[in-house]
Parts: structure tokens; C-alpha cells; sequence
């Protein structure tokens, strides 16, 4: 075998079947391999590096699977790059298949095509796994570790170089079993410990994140046997049902905060209630994380359980009815709560009228993207998510751009489903020439690009806090839906909430292709008071 067929062997032996991808020179003997095997293997290509990894991480995401792409050295693994962070910071298992050099020349300065200094050290900074393959032999073994890294301590994504002469090198190739992924044992003494706590809880809090997407029923389960609210926050959005009064969003989740005794944190940084909302000896913290780095980094927890949060949760759900305390239930409580907070909300219109027409006409089951905008922004706080996988935000990296391209990855691999991408006029154009991908794959996405002529944070920021002197936030922008028509898209105008309502019905029921929906708008109101809030208690 070549090189290139062995990772194309081995990429199906791991249940892959598509490669999101950008051809090049150093990359020629991979693709044709793919070419070779098309009947079992898809190749998407896109019109930017960036696209084919942001379609990868879409998928990922969408799916919970692992999902790869393929980009030339240099410029190429560059351009791909903040697909690749943004995948590090969501835990995402994509996987990068990236081009290098002749391989004598690697590190000698030679100023080869696409050359760049210590690429393997790039990689290597911005993810926690990454090799080279050198020989045919190499491939199944290093590919087989790359898909175990993805779901190994903290989930994320997975790198293989192989230079231009490596790819078509032949040589004896031996497959590579599936490699296990290893599972720390649970220690049943934290168990014990974290249910005796929880279970003498008075104000018990949940905070659930991104590493609890697949542990949504046991949250579920330990949110109603604890009478315990789930505050979830873009990557835990879905965890629990909003329509479930136990599920608060962040702003309602700073007011329990406040009083809680005991939280259960899952798959979370806690990074506004450590670093925002504050901390004190009142207030016990159980974190359940799969890397054993993360319960300590801000406080030392009173309890740390490390593994997989499904299994662990549902260790503790056999182990707390022996310690939970009687409880009343809290659902009309919650309702009020729920109530007061919408009637703070209600000031963010035009934001909240156009999200209940997206919730209104989107299946449960549809999947919305979010993106950097000011919609979007309110979608955080505001838009009913109702199952895992169904809400994908791009978490602390806030990859501005980051939606239409990776709403095209989830909808390419959930073709089931219907996805919907919102974008701001500034972010839809960072990746708007993937309109041609969409096209050219059929693929039915369905994006709303609100335009209000800047970026429109920005701009209200400078407004109010710098003497309104403006820079570098004002844009000139094409029409859109005569943009999206060039490419042969279907695209329209919506002027109003129920306009679009409308479009996005005919939208969801035409599913022939994509489709664009433009919406002008003015400034809207700031959501920030209800983001970036101050401590509510001790330090």
C-alpha cells in the first residue's frame, strides 16, 4: 500500500465517511487515493481551507463522531487554523490531515513551496495531538491514535502531517485495530462523597456544559430527583429542555448562584461563576470533568469525579436516593422565576421577536448555529433548545465567522435534519464564497444574515464608550440576495418577524438546495448586561 491508501483504509476502518478538503500539489497522491475509493468515501471540497475545516468541526459537532479535512502546508494549515482552535476550545473530534514538504527538506529552510518553520510546533500549540507519518507502516497505527486522542481525557482534535513525498511511497502495510479508548475508573469513594453532599443540600445549583452533551438524560434525571436548576450557557445548551422549568439560562442562573450550597458542575469551566460571580466557604462545588486538569485550575472543588460524564452520573443517580433528603418540588417556584426574567429580556427586541420566529418554524430536532452577532447574542440567553446537538455556539474562542461554514458541515452530515445558520452581515462574508460549495454538493442550508451595514457591536461600543468616534466598524456590503442568486441559490428578503417566518417555512419545506434569507436592520439593544455580570458572592 501507499501511504495515502493506508490512511484512506484506515479513515473507513474508523467509520469515516467523508473528507471535507482543499486540493493541492503537496496533497495530489491522498486525493487521488480518495478518488480511488469514492464510492465509499465522500470528498467535499470547498473555496477556502477555512471552509473545509469549519465544515469538519459543523459535523463533528452535529454529530458527536469523529469528522476529518485535508489543507496543504503553510498557507493552507494556516488558514484552516482557527477552525482547528476554535475545534480545541469546543472539544470537538476533528481530525487534520495536513500536507508537508519533501521530507528530507522538513526544518532546512530550503524555501519549498508552502514552506514553514517548525509547522509540527504550530500544530502542536494550538491542540494536544499531533504526529508525522514517515512510511506506509506508520499510517494505520498513527491514524488509530489520532481517533483515540479525540476521546481520551479532554475531548478535541486530532493532527497527522505527511509530506508530498510520503503520501505515494509504497510500502508492507498491516491494519490497525481499533484502539480503545481508555476510561478512568470511577472512584467510588468521591461518589459517595458527592451524593452524601448534594444530598443535604438545601439550594442544590447544576451547571452543566459542552461535556455534557451526551449525558443528557442522567442530568436530566439528577435535576428532578435534587429539585436542583441546570444553568446551561451556549455548549450546554440542549443538556436539559428548556420547556423543563428546571432549566434556567445564565442570567437566572447568577440569581441562584447567589444563594446555592452546593453545585454540581458538569463538563464546564465555570468560567463566569468562578471568575464573575464569585466564590465563598458557604458554597461547595462537586466537578465532574473528563480532563483531570481542569476541577482545581480556579478553586480546589470539595469534590472531583474524572471520567466520561454519563457513566459517572450515573453511578451517583444509583448512590444519592440513600442520602437525598426529601424535597418539595420547586417547578411553580422555577416558573416564577422564569417569568420575571423574560419580563427583564422583553428589552431586547427586535432580537427576541426574530428568534421565536426561527424557534417557531425549526423542528425540535432542527439544528440552529449560532454566530458573533447581535442576534446571535440573544439566541445565547433567549432561544428555546430542546435536545443535545441541536445548538452549536463556538464557545470561548467566539470565532467571529465561524457560522455559515460550520452550518454547512452540520447540515451535510445531518441531511435528516433541517440547520439553520444566522450571521451578521460582518461575519456572513468570511466564508460567503462557500455559498459555490453549497451549491455544488446540494446541500439545503438555510442562513439568515442580519444586516444592519457594520459590525454592529463594535460600532455600539465605540458609540458609548469611546465619544461615539467610530473606526473601522462601518461596512459596505453587496446585495445579498442578489449575491446569493449569482451562485443560484434561492434567496429572499424578509423585512419583519413574520416575514420571516414565512421564508423560513418555504425554506425548510423546499430542501432542494440552499437557500438565503436577508434581513435588514437598525441597532439593537445591548445584551451584555445579562453576559458580562459582576459577583454576587464573596471573592
Amino acid at each position: 500500500m501507499t501511504t495515502a491508501e493506508a490512511v484512506v483504509a484506515g479513515l473507513l476502518a474508523h467509520g469515516l465517511d467523508t473528507i471535507y478538503a482543499l486540493p493541492g500539489v503537496h496533497n495530489d497522491d491522498f486525493l487521488d487515493a480518495l478518488a480511488r475509493s469514492a464510492a465509499k468515501i465522500r470528498t467535499i471540497h470547498t473555496r477556502h481551507e477555512q471552509g473545509a475545516a469549519y465544515m469538519a468541526l459543523g459535523a463533528a459537532l452535529a454529530t458527536g463522531k469523529p469528522q476529518a479535512y485535508c489543507v496543504v502546508p503553510g498557507p493552507g494549515l494556516l488558514n484552516a487554523a482557527a477552525a482547528l482552535l476554535t475545534a480545541y476550545g469546543m472539544n470537538a473530534p476533528v481530525l487534520a490531515l495536513i500536507g508537508q514538504i519533501p521530507q528530507d527538506a522538513i526544518g532546512r529552510g530550503f524555501a519549498h513551496l508552502h514552506e514553514i518553520r517548525d509547522q509540527a510546533g504550530i500544530i502542536a500549540r494550538l491542540i494536544d495531538w499531533s504526529a508525522r507519518i514517515d512510511a506506509p507502516r506508520e499510517a494505520p497505527r498513527l491514524l488509530a491514535e489520532a481517533i483515540r486522542s479525540m476521546f481520551t481525557g479532554r475531548p478535541g482534535p486530532a493532527a497527522l502531517e505527511c509530506a508530498i513525498d510520503v503520501w505515494g511511497r509504497s510500502g508492507p502495510v498491516v491494519a490497525q485495530a481499533l484502539l480503545p479508548v481508555p476510561e478512568p475508573k470511577i472512584d467510588e469513594d468521591a461518589v459517595k462523597a458527592a451524593a452524601k453532599r448534594l444530598g443535604a443540600a438545601k439550594r442544590p445549583l447544576i451547571v452543566a456544559g459542552g461535556g455534557a452533551q451526551d449525558a443528557a438524560a442522567e442530568v436530566t434525571r439528577l435535576a428532578h430527583l435534587l429539585q436542583a436548576p441546570v444553568v446551561s450557557y451556549r455548549r450546554g445548551r440542549g443538556v436539559i429542555d428548556d420547556r423543563d422549568p428546571m432549566s434556567v439560562n445564565l442570567p437566572l442562573g447568577r440569581e441562584l448562584w447567589a444563594g446555592a450550597d452546593v453545585v454540581l458542575a458538569v463538563g464546564t469551566h465555570l468560567h463566569s461563576p468562578l471568575l464573575h460571580w464569585g466564590i465563598d466557604r458557604e458554597l461547595a462545588i462537586v466537578r465532574v470533568d473528563a480532563d483531570p486538569r481542569e476541577p482545581a485550575r480556579v478553586v480546589k472543588p470539595a469534590v472531583a469525579l474524572i471520567g466520561s460524564a454519563a457513566p459517572i452520573l450515573r453511578k451517583l443517580l444509583d448512590v444519592l436516593p440513600a442520602y437525598n433528603a426529601r424535597r418539595l418540588s420547586r417547578a411553580d417556584e422555577m416558573r416564577e422565576r422564569h417569568a420575571r426574567m423574560r419580563r427583564r429580556l422583553a428589552k431586547l427586541e427586535p432580537q427576541l421577536s426574530y428568534l421565536m420566529a426561527i424557534r417557531a418554524e425549526l423542528p425540535e430536532d432542527g439544528i440552529f448555529v449560532d454566530e458573533v452577532t447581535q442576534v446571535g447574542f440573544v439566541s445565547r440567553l433567549a432561544f428555546p433548545v430542546h435536545r443535545p446537538r441541536t445548538y452549536l455556539s463556538p464557545g470561548h474562542q467566539d470565532s467571529l465567522g465561524f457560522g455559515f461554514a460550520t452550518a454547512l458541515g452540520a447540515q451535510h452530515a445531518r441531511s435528516d435534519v433541517p440547520v439553520i445558520s444566522i450571521a451578521g452581515d460582518g461575519g456572513f462574508l468570511f466564508t460567503a464564497s462557500e455559498m459555490a460549495t453549497a451549491l455544488r454538493h446540494r446541500i439545503p442550508l438555510v442562513t439568515v444574515v442580519f444586516n444592519d451595514g457594520a459590525f454592529g457591536n463594535v460600532r455600539r461600543i465605540q458609540q458609548e464608550r469611546y465619544g461615539n468616534r467610530l473606526i473601522a466598524s462601518d461596512l459596505a456590503n453587496p446585495d445579498f440576495v442578489a449575491f446569493a442568486k449569482s451562485f443560484g441559490a434561492e434567496a429572499m428578503r424578509a423585512q419583519s418577524p413574520d416575514a420571516l417566518r414565512r421564508a423560513l417555512r418555504r425554506a425548510f419545506a423546499r430542501r432542494e438546495g440552499p437557500m438565503l434569507i436577508e434581513v435588514p436592520v437598525g441597532a439593537m439593544p445591548s445584551p451584555w448586561e445579562f453576559i458580562l455580570m459582576g459577583r454576587v458572592r464573596g471573592r
